[in-house]
């Protein structure tokens, strides 16, 4: 017997809880997510210790950086780039980029390889000093590197480098070698259900399209196994489980029950990053609570209609606003807006958003 399809909201219950779990340690956190995404942003933090902050028991802002060379995991791209743990490296390398360098670029790269596995662990500016790559190239995330620096990034993606560690946010490389792969159409067949099912226990419930739109993302992490990829998209409703909801196919992992009467909200307001995995989904966000949140970091100033870095504010299963957070002087300070353009009136709801402040304040180490 088929059971009933999920509503809409018990999507929304689910989608929440299975999320934000109960804080736990770090390690665990990690390997619950999967993947944490990264941002070098500080809006008052990056991303990264931003979602984090909601899972792992007293977190603070820098830990992962901090702790990152005693944890079992890796910087590395996936669907974007962020932190996976150690045995997903498996399913990336060694990785074939679908845009290759010409003959020059390569020379470069192969006396930098040469160079940092003589050394062992590596700042960019040690390789800027020892050779001469001089000139300008655009940069991962906008501005400009140096093309030394450019270069360590690309051996990176291309299998010949890690990340060792970070000093104030800035990559210490170190060589690696990564054991190569069965390439058998089986061994590759399972190495893209396992991509998948990371993707799809990470963001759960996903509507159809944005199980193809993550999909599709992982031609970054994996570009040779798109084709397989799209074979287990393809095939999704043999794997995962999923319904008809308000006119959208929804997916979830099989062994979970999106109408767990477990699912239930708590009272507890939470400020999302906007890469969280609550809201990283701009089209569930806007099947979920009825608005179109939008990152308005890259927006110029005066077209923002929600702020630079817009946290979006969770309260009682409810979406109904977002926050905007500085530190000025060592204060935090906040704008909140809300959909509606009417702040709650009632006490619950200013207990839980002072609440949430003082978490936020005790996250950062400011008063």
């Amino acid at each position: 017997m088929t059971s009933p399809a999920p509503r809409l909201e018990e999507l929304r219950r689910y989608a929440i809880a299975r999320s934000l779990f109960k804080p736990t340690t770090l390690p665990a956190a990690i390997r619950k997510l999967g993947f944490v995404q990264a941002d070098p942003m500080r809006a008052p933090a990056r991303a990264q210790d931003l979602i984090l902050r909601l899972r792992v028991t007293d977190y603070r802002a820098g830990e992962l950086e901090q702790r990152y060379a005693r944890l079992q995991i890796e910087e590395d791209c996936l669907v974007n780039y962020g932190f996976v743990e150690r045995k997903t490296l498996a399913l990336l390398h060694p990785r074939e980029p679908r845009e290759q360098w010409d003959e020059a670029t390569h020379a470069n790269a192969r006396q930098i390889l040469a160079f940092v596995r003589e050394r062992g662990a590596t700042h960019p500016k040690h390789v800027l000093e020892a050779f001469s790559h001089h000139g300008r190239m655009p940069g991962y995330w906008g501005g400009e590197l140096n093309v030394g620096t450019q270069l360590l990034d690309g051996m990176h993606y291309r299998s010949q480098l890690r990340v060792l560690r970070r000093e104030n946010g800035t990559r210490i490389y170190q060589h690696v070698q990564h054991p190569e792969r069965d390439q058998s159409p089986e061994a590759r067949r399972l190495r893209a259900e396992a991509l998948v099912d990371m993707i799809v226990r990470l963001y759960a419930p996903l509507p159809s399209a944005s199980l193809g739109y993550l999909a599709t993302l992982l031609r970054l992490g994996a570009p040779d196994l798109q084709p397989e990829v799209r074979q287990v998209v393809k095939a999704a409703k043999q794997r995962y489980g999923h319904a008809l909801v308000e006119g959208m196919t929804w997916f979830w992992p099989a062994d979970e029950n999106p109408r767990s009467k477990r699912h239930a909200p708590d009272d507890r307001l939470r400020l999302l990053a906007p890469f969280d995995p609550v809201v990283w989904d701009r089209r569930r966000f806007e099947a979920f609570w009825g608005w179109a949140y939008k990152f308005e970091a890259y927006v110029p100033q005066a077209k923002r209609t929600m702020g630079h870095y817009a946290l979006p504010l969770l309260w009682n299963g409810r979406m109904p606003g977002w926050a905007n957070l500085r530190l000025v002087k060592g204060r935090l300070e906040h704008e909140i807006g809300f959909v509606d353009g009417r702040r709650p009136t009632d006490a619950a709801f200013a207990q839980a958003l002072e609440e949430e402040l003082a978490r936020m304040r005790a996250f950062l180490g400011v008063r």
